[in-house]
């Protein structure tokens, strides 16, 4: 007599089948180069609409934005290079609208916010590994996987804003030093990876969070007033300044197929 399958562990139920795709590019290092660019990016134009626009039209436009390019990246059958950076350009300028609305609307301080979007990665995170048993995105196969794929970008990009606004301005560094301090501590993942036997996975997490205080650091340091200790370019120029390489190397990559994952057949 055959034993019942579970509903969570049937066919298409979670599990990867037969020769499905990943929903997530190798990481190379245009991967990283590309991702610090968008997360300066997301900053300075997350800044630029809230005081051209207003924190609640700002927002809403940016929720509008993620809501399409989530629904356009979830419903691709594969990775493709454009969707996905839409999503992650996307992503970077809610997640800074989030993140200041917590501390500029609602008053929480920094240090507050900071632990509190640690929590909410954490929690994250450990939902993911009970589920599915890995945190690896190279397992970014079916939907249940790819929704807490961005569930875990969201709360890194949210998380990632507040630490770099809390040591630029909470702690008194300045956003160029900032931006040092987080240049210094991204390479700790890689380091400790190599040579002192840090998880693969582990690092990469590690990593990503960082890329997002790191780029907005220099990206705010570039566009602030020389009054706040920036070169006084202005939120809006460095937005525009960023998107052209963004565009380029997101188009190289979508011509070259340089980070494209090679298609694994899978078992269930």
């Amino acid at each position: 007599m055959t034993r019942p399958v579970p509903e969570g562990r049937r066919r298409g139920a979670g599990q990867p089948t037969g020769s499905a795709l990943s929903k997530v590019p190798q990481v190379t290092a245009l991967f990283w180069i590309v991702k610090v660019l968008t997360t300066g990016m997301g900053e300075t134009a997350s800044d630029y609409l809230g005081r051209t626009l207003g924190p609640i039209p700002a927002g809403s436009l940016g929720l509008a934005g993620l809501t399409i390019a989530l629904v356009l990246q979830l419903r691709s059958d594969r990775y493709r290079p454009w969707t996905y950076w839409s999503a992650i350009v996307m992503v970077s300028v809610f997640g800074t609208m989030a993140a200041d609305v917590v501390h500029v609307v609602a008053g929480v301080p920094y240090a507050v916010s900071t632990v509190a979007f640690s929590v909410a990665l954490a929690a994250v995170l450990i939902t993911w590994y009970v589920s599915e048993g890995t945190l690896s995105i190279h397992s970014i196969r079916t939907r249940r996987r790819e929704t807490f794929y961005w569930a875990t970008v969201l709360a890194t990009f949210a998380l990632g804003t507040a630490v770099g606004d809390l040591t630029a301005g909470t702690l008194d560094l300045g956003y160029l030093t900032s931006g040092f301090l987080f240049a210094a501590l991204i390479a700790v993942p890689a380091v400790s990876g190599r040579f002192l036997g840090l998880n693969a996975v582990a690092a990469f997490w590690w990593a990503y969070v960082l890329t997002r205080p790191l780029g907005a650091s220099f990206a705010d340091w570039m566009g602030v007033p020389t009054s706040r200790a920036g070169l006084g370019w202005g939120t809006g120029p460095v937005t525009l300044a960023l998107i052209v390489p963004i565009a380029a190397l997101v188009g190289y990559l979508a011509v070259s197929h340089k980070d494209t994952p090679p298609q694994e057949p899978v078992s269930a």
